[in-house]
């Protein structure tokens, strides 16, 4: 069987360069070369060497985090280019990327999410109508960007202003939303139009952490990561319908891993990644391996996802 022609994309230049970097360098050692022959390209250097090898590829993987990367914007470029990709395309990355569309779209299709108003830069910010409306504690962040760049929770009123201009440093707009104490649930999905939803992931911040921010995603030991989550069947079930809603609700593709909230046996809806993180101990690579998926096979089952829609998407 002729071996494949993978192009890995990494790298990049948002603020989770180095995530991504590390992410490539991993998927790299394990993509099976006898199926592969793999390409490595960094879009801050290789844009233009993609684009010349074009033609030789068969399939890419995309492992960028953040802007001009899980936005829609290097999804575009291989439609243009004609090489299949994993994951959503370009109207579903841009959606997950932008909190506030997200969120309307979530709440159309009847998931719940944590109230919340969205403050442009422009504006002016009333802090008291904030507080009024939301109450106390508060989530601040980007109404764009991952990894929880830009975040910060807020227990007072004087720390209000502070955290949203902290946040509009990574954006124009932000998001101010109600801080909803519970457990931290996420939950993956593969398939495109048939979804599998993974076992969840019962997430818990270590001490000095009060929330999954980026420290206590990348470093070693700071976090717990249970899996399967300690709730029970109905619970498992219901929030992977969660999932699947979400998924759909987005247009995505290929692949999801959607985060949540669980208050008095509620999901609030998060956020959902359209790229989660792509290391073997992440946490999508570590919900596949619970279901019986090797994270060699997880690449396998996206590259092979990638590969179908795309032939739908030429013959549609």
């Amino acid at each position: 069987m002729k071996k494949m022609t993978i192009a890995l994309i990494s790298g990049g230049v948002s603020s989770e360069r180095e995530v991504s970097l590390k992410s490539g360098r991993q998927v790299f050692e394990a993509l099976d070369r006898a199926k592969y022959t793999v390409l490595q390209y960094d879009p801050k250097t290789d844009l233009q060497k993609l684009m010349a090898d074009a033609p030789t590829i068969d399939a890419a993987l995309i492992i960028l985090h953040g802007p001009f990367g899980e936005d829609g914007t290097v999804q575009g470029m291989l439609d243009l280019l004609g090489i299949p990709y994993q994951g959503a395309g370009v109207l579903g990355s841009a959606l997950a990327m932008n909190k506030l569309a997200a969120k309307r779209l979530y709440e159309n299709a009847g998931l719940r999410v944590p109230p919340y108003v969205c403050v442009d830069r422009k504006g002016s910010l009333d802090v008291d109508a904030c507080i009024d409306r939301l109450g106390l504690p508060l989530v601040i962040k980007p109404v764009s960007g991952g990894s929880s760049i830009g975040m910060s929770i807020v227990k007072s009123r004087q720390a209000l202003e502070p955290a949203v201009e902290k946040a509009f440093l990574y954006d124009r707009s932000v998001m101010v939303e109600s801080f909803i104490q519970g457990t931290e649930i996420t939950v993956g999905v593969i398939g495109n139009d048939t979804l599998e939803a993974l076992p969840p992931i019962e997430i818990v911040p270590g001490e000095g952490y009060e929330f999954f921010d980026y420290e206590a995603k990348y470093t070693a030991g700071a976090t717990r990561e249970i899996c399967p989550a300690r709730i029970d069947r109905a619970l498992t079930e219901k929030v992977q319908h969660c999932a699947r809603m979400a998924h759909e609700a987005l247009f995505l593709r290929g692949y999801s891993r959607t985060d949540f909230i669980l208050k008095d046996g509620e999901f609030h809806v998060l956020e959902t990644n359209t790229i989660p993180g792509m290391t073997p101990t992440s946490l999508l690579p570590q919900a596949a391996q619970a279901a019986g998926i090797s994270f060699s096979l997880l690449l396998d089952r996206l590259i092979t996802l990638s590969i179908e829609d795309h032939q739908h998407r030429k013959t549609a």
